[in-house]
């Protein structure tokens, strides 16, 4: 078969993991040629391809990032960008397309799959591990392990200078990161978007740590709220009531500091991981999960499950409907997020 892929949204570990698994087993067991897009649907849009095989994606196993390059590119916002993508699907002759994304490039690929026909299988990958049908997402581990790494480190420095430290993780959405990471981290305080938080209770509970002779670690979600829904940025204020938290990612996490150091007068200084959560070589974790998706993709190719998505349920990679997986976020359920509440103070 001659199959297309393609890597869309925001970059993170394991990608290339992925596209290993599917070209060596294609290539190895089927036969298959591979083409590969640009910088997701973008590519698809200007036809934009380079040569996908064996030779391109040995060594790539550890590397972080893309092969093919990423891009957040949603074809349909434009006018002819259905009738754009169709026609080079065509003229590649493609049996089949496999589209590695998150929410917004598999909820494209939902659309192109039910609307146009187009055959094709998603796999899931993003840190923010908030893709419904499916208990991990490639790239999560990794990104809760650079941040649960972070945050041991800012242990020490917190206890030398007796300070109050913030840190700030992605999530976008949803908690995730925030409440693995502090767990992992042993953190004495998570905030995520799911749960807009008391900032009087927060500190209440930082001078709780601090009676306990020990200096507290924040961990707040780059889309957490307060219960007020407005912070002021050192940008300006940004109010929030109703908004789309996606709407502002960063800056909460400097906000909180101030407002814990200014009423209950203890230091504190804030770190925002950002990208680096993104970067370097995927986990031993993130490595076997990528490579089972590829391998269970190019068998969905195979098998004709078009409209599909890979999943893992407990240990088990299954097949999911991509339309379903794509109606929804998974977000962190209030029952989690009552476990970690355990540690907080």
């Amino acid at each position: 078969m001659r199959v297309g892929v393609l890597t869309g949204g925001s970059d993170c570990p394991g990608l290339n993991a992925v596209l290993r698994a599917i070209v060596r087993k294609g290539v190895q067991e089927y036969g298959d040629e591979f083409t590969g897009f640009r910088d997701g649907w973008r590519g698809v849009l200007r036809d934009e391809t380079v040569p996908l095989d064996i030779r391109a994606v040995r060594g790539t196993l550890p590397r972080g990032g893309t092969i093919l390059g990423s891009s957040r590119t949603n074809p349909l916002e434009q006018d002819d960008g259905a009738d754009r993508v169709l026609g080079t699907l065509a003229r590649h002759r493609l049996d089949a397309l496999i589209v590695v994304g998150g929410t917004a490039t598999l909820g494209v690929a939902a659309r192109f799959a039910e609307d146009h026909g187009v055959p094709l299988v998603g796999v899931p990958k993003t840190i923010d591990n908030d893709i419904p049908l499916t208990d991990y997402t490639v790239g999560f581990d990794t990104a809760v392990g650079v941040a649960t790494q972070a945050i041991d480190r800012l242990h020490t420095t917190a206890e030398s200078h007796k300070r109050v430290l913030v840190v700030e993780v992605m999530g976008r959405s949803a908690g995730w990161i925030a409440l693995h990471s502090g767990l992992a981290g042993g953190a004495n305080c998570i905030l995520i978007p799911e749960q807009p938080f008391d900032v009087e209770q927060v500190c209440e509970w930082v001078e709780s740590r601090f009676r306990a002779t020990y200096a507290p670690i924040v961990v707040i979600a780059d889309s957490a709220l307060p219960e007020s829904g407005e912070i002021t940025l050192r940008r300006g204020t940004t109010p929030l009531p109703g908004a789309d938290p996606r709407a502002r990612l960063s800056g909460v996490g400097e906000w909180l500091g101030r407002e814990i150091e200014r009423r209950t007068g203890k230091e504190s200084r804030t770190t925002v991981l950002g990208y680096i959560q993104r970067g370097g070589a995927p986990s031993p974790f993130d490595r076997w999960l990528a490579t089972r998706f590829g391998l269970h993709a190019i068998d969905a190719v195979h098998r004709g499950d078009w409209g599909s998505m890979t999943a893992l349920q407990g240990t088990r990679v299954t097949r999911v409907r991509l339309a379903e997986a794509t109606s929804s976020l998974k977000t962190v359920d209030p029952s989690l997020y009552e476990e970690a509440g355990v540690f907080f103070g």
